[in-house]
C-alpha cells in the first residue's frame, strides 16, 4: 500500500474543518442537543471556546457528562479563584518574546506555532501571552543552537507546531537538521488525535529527514478519542518510521479511573502509540476543577500500573519550576 492510498487528506481539506470548527457555547449546545439548564457554561470566557468537528462527532449527543465534551466545554468553575493557581505556574512567561524556552539540559523547546486546532479547558498555557511572539523568528531558535553544542534536541511546541503549513515545516526540520550537534526533533501535537485529517502525505514528506531521529508525541486523555481516522493518521506516521509516544493530563470526570486509563493504554498500543507520560494537573488559574489529591492520583496509577505490562503503564509525573526534568511520582515497582 502506497503512502497515498494511506492517507486520502490535503491540506485544503484540514484547514477547511479548522474553519467550520465550533468557536461559542450556544453553537456548542446547539451541536449536542443539550438545553441550557443542562450546562452550566460561561458563554463570554476571557478563554474561547474552539472544537473541530471531527472531535465533536465523538462526543455523545444529550450527555453533559461527556468525558471528551469537560475537556472542552467553559464550565463557570473556570471562575473560581483557588489559593496555588496562577497564570503562569511553569514559570515560562519571560521566555515569550523569544519563542526558545531551555528548562532540560540537552533540551530546547521552541514554541513553533501560537494557536491550537482545539481549546483544552485545563491548558496550562491558556493564560500565555502568544501576542508577544509576532516579531520573533525562527532566528532566535537557530541563534540558542548555536551557542549551545550540548543541546541535542529540539521540541517544536506551541499551540501546535501542526499548524504550520507543510512548506513552512519542511524547511524549520531542514534548518535544525543542518546544525550538527542536534540529533532529534520532538513535536507535541493535538492535531493527530483531534483532527486528524492533517496528517497529509506533503505533511509526512515535510518530516522526512535522512539524519534526524523524528519523535511524534499525541496528546489523548480518553479512549473515546481515537477513532477509525485517528488510527489513520497514525498509521500514516508509522509509515515514516517515526517514534510515537503519548502524553496524558489526569483529569477528574474525565479520565480519574483506572480502567479509563487501561483502555486507554490498550487502545494507544492497538494503533501503534506507546503511552509516555501521564500528568498531574499544572495549577493554571481557571482549572482547579480538573484537579485531583495526590494521593488519589497515585491510588489511580498503582492501580494501572498493577493491571497492565510496565511499558503500558506511562510514568506519573508532574513539573515543578526550576527542575532539571519533570518530577516522577513515586508510584512503587514495575514490571
Amino acid at each position: 500500500m502506497i503512502l497515498s492510498e494511506r492517507v486520502p487528506w490535503d491540506e485544503n481539506e484540514w484547514k477547511e474543518i479548522l474553519r467550520r470548527s465550533v468557536r461559542d457555547a450556544d453553537t456548542l449546545r446547539t451541536k449536542l442537543d443539550l438545553r441550557p439548564e443542562q450546562t452550566a457554561w460561561l458563554d463570554h470566557s476571557n478563554f474561547s471556546v474552539f472544537v473541530p468537528l471531527p472531535y465533536l462527532s465523538r462526543i455523545e449527543p444529550g450527555n453533559p457528562a461527556d468525558p471528551l465534551l469537560l475537556q472542552v466545554a467553559p464550565s463557570v468553575l473556570e471562575q473560581q479563584e483557588v489559593d496555588g493557581y496562577s497564570t503562569d505556574p511553569l514559570g515560562e512567561r519571560n521566555s515569550a518574546a523569544s519563542r526558545v524556552l531551555q528548562k532540560y539540559s540537552g533540551r530546547l523547546l521552541y514554541i513553533a506555532a501560537s494557536a491550537c486546532p482545539i481549546h483544552c479547558r485545563y491548558c496550562f498555557r491558556r493564560h500565555f501571552p502568544y501576542d508577544d511572539h509576532e516579531s520573533a523568528s525562527v532566528e532566535s531558535l537557530l541563534a540558542a543552537l548555536s551557542k549551545d553544542k550540548s543541546i541535542f534536541e529540539v521540541i517544536l511546541s506551541g499551540g501546535d507546531p501542526l499548524l504550520l503549513s507543510d512548506c513552512s515545516l519542511k524547511k524549520l526540520v531542514s534548518e535544525i537538521s543542518a546544525v550538527p550537534h542536534v540529533r532529534t526533533i520532538r513535536i507535541h501535537t493535538r492535531f493527530a488525535v483531534v483532527l486528524p485529517q492533517r496528517v497529509t502525505t506533503q505533511l509526512l514528506e515535510a518530516l522526512r529527514d535522512e539524519r534526524l531521529n523524528i519523535v511524534v508525541v499525541i496528546h489523548a486523555n480518553h479512549p473515546n478519542e481515537l477513532d477509525m481516522n485517528v488510527e489513520l493518521a497514525i498509521k500514516a506516521f508509522k509509515s515514516t518510521d517515526v517514534t510515537l509516544l503519548n502524553q496524558s493530563v489526569l483529569l477528574k470526570g474525565v479520565n480519574d479511573s483506572a480502567t479509563v486509563l487501561k483502555q486507554l493504554s490498550w487502545k494507544l498500543f492497538r494503533i501503534g502509540v506507546l503511552p509516555y507520560y501521564l500528568h498531574l494537573l499544572d495549577k493554571v488559574t481557571g482549572t482547579s476543577h480538573f484537579d485531583l489529591p495526590e494521593e488519589q492520583a497515585l491510588s489511580i496509577f498503582r492501580t494501572l500500573q498493577s493491571s497492565v505490562p510496565g511499558y503500558l503503564a506511562p510514568r506519573l509525573v508532574r513539573e515543578i519550576p526550576g527542575r532539571g526534568s519533570k518530577t516522577l511520582v513515586n508510584a512503587g515497582t514495575v514490571s
